[in-house]
């Protein structure tokens, strides 16, 4: 079960709210859900309903942009997304906006409950040119509700260079920063097109070894899509990846600047000293694969 009361939400913050604006639903149970992501936190109300409440005020911002888009690009996506009842306001304390959303029934993708990761992987690709053809007009572009997804990677350089300093010795600098400016003399010249800004296995869920559904639509926006391209080395190896590859179809460009994406997050996270065993193999997965591009 989640830690209740991270972020100053707790399980009676979230009575109390659905009590004073949702008075229809104030006898439901209300519990924290078992997997629980960072920049929101997420409660069973009932049976069928969710409520999502920003952690922190540098996520209250996709609120508001999940729930004006997710209700447009719901019917061209091939598998379920968040589909938002109701939209709770400030009170009882709390801050900021949140929302009551429906239950998706499936459980949160690991190699273990999938049952061939290589169609996953397909799935996951066309899941993600499903979003590109949506309609773009008019959508959110990069900045700081999504933390600058779907913009150039050069706005973490400083944040990198800094990584990289901190892992001289632990990790191969000079591989790793030809994989950085590789990213960064990068461009993308195409139309911006939506992108989800966080593909990654605990936004993915599945039912009977497939994907099922995609959630937390927090970092979209109307950008460069390659942010989205990371999961094939967080996740995807071998012909996993390479189904991946061949179904999303990106230019070299493209693939060098989810290369960078990949490497930043790796990086400043292992320079924090947190999940090393994880980061140091999408670190070598990516140089690895950078190579191999030359």
């Amino acid at each position: 079960m989640a830690t209740d009361g991270r972020g100053g939400i707790d399980v009676g913050l979230v009575r109390r709210l659905v009590k004073a604006q949702f008075p229809q639903w104030a006898e439901l149970p209300v519990e924290p859900v078992k997997v629980d992501g960072w920049d929101n936190r997420t409660y069973r109300l009932g049976s069928s309903m969710t409520v999502r409440l920003p952690s922190a005020a540098a996520y209250a911002d996709a609120v508001g942009k999940e729930n004006e888009w997710i209700p447009r690009l719901a019917p061209s996506l091939p598998v379920p997304v968040p589909e938002v009842l109701s939209r709770g306001v400030p009170g009882e304390g709390y801050p900021f906006h949140w929302s009551v959303r429906r239950w998706i029934d499936g459980e949160t993708s690991s190699l273990e409950r999938i049952s061939d990761l290589t169609a996953f992987a397909v799935s996951v690709g066309e899941f993600l040119l499903a979003l590109q053809a949506c309609d773009a007009t008019g959508g959110p572009v990069p900045g700081g509700h999504n933390f600058h997804r779907g913009g150039p990677p050069a706005y973490y350089d400083s944040e990198t260079r800094e990584a990289l300093r901190v892992l001289v010795g632990q990790v191969d600098v000079e591989a790793a920063t030809a994989v950085w400016e590789a990213a960064l003399a990068s461009r993308f010249e195409g139309p911006p097109v939506w992108f989800h800004g966080d593909i990654a296995s605990g936004n993915l869920l599945v039912r009977d070894g497939k994907l099922s559904a995609v959630i937390d639509f927090g970092t979209s926006g109307v950008g460069d899509p390659a942010c989205d391209l990371v999961i094939a080395w967080t996740m995807f190896s071998g012909s996993s990846r390479e189904a991946f590859r061949r179904t999303v179809d990106a230019d070299a460009g493209t693939w060098a600047r989810a290369r960078g994406w990949a490497l930043w997050k790796a990086l400043i996270v292992l320079a924090d000293g947190r999940d090393e065993e994880a980061n140091r193999l999408v670190i070598d997965e990516v140089l690895a694969d950078h190579q191999l591009s030359l």
